[in-house]
């Protein structure tokens, strides 16, 4: 059964960084498109960013130059890195992958992750 699992979630300052990773478990992360997505308190889930079969990423508009998505097949571990964060990246964030050879629609289109995690807590403080 595929399991993937976020950790690296903790309170920073704004301007703070923080890594977050999410491991896999029976899933083969180099034939799967996978993607980070938060929810913060009233508010919808939102696709943060994504990375295809190839390593092409895709980020939306407000974390694009500050937040690095990547991820090491050899270790089953997607990666986050989040750098100059401000207080409105707080929220959970999630991991999920889209079932291995398949791509999803566009990389933010929740409903084609076939696979996701619990969520870790990003909280960043002003």
């Amino acid at each position: 059964q595929v399991q993937v699992e976020e950790s690296g979630g903790g309170s920073v300052q704004a301007g703070e960084s923080l890594r977050l990773s999410c491991t896999g478990s029976a899933l083969a992360f180099d034939d799967s498109a996978m993607g980070w997505f938060r929810q913060s308190a009233g508010k919808l889930r939102e696709g943060v960013a994504a990375i295809d079969m190839d390593g092409n990423t895709s980020y939306t508009s407000s974390v694009k130059g500050r937040f690095t998505i990547s991820k090491d097949n050899t270790k089953n571990t997607l990666y986050l890195q989040m750098n100059s964060l401000k207080p409105e990246d707080g929220a959970m964030y999630y991991c999920a992958a889209v079932a291995p050879c398949l791509a999803p629609g566009p990389w933010y289109e929740q409903p084609d992750y076939n696979y996701w995690g619990q969520g870790t807590q990003v909280t960043v403080s002003s």
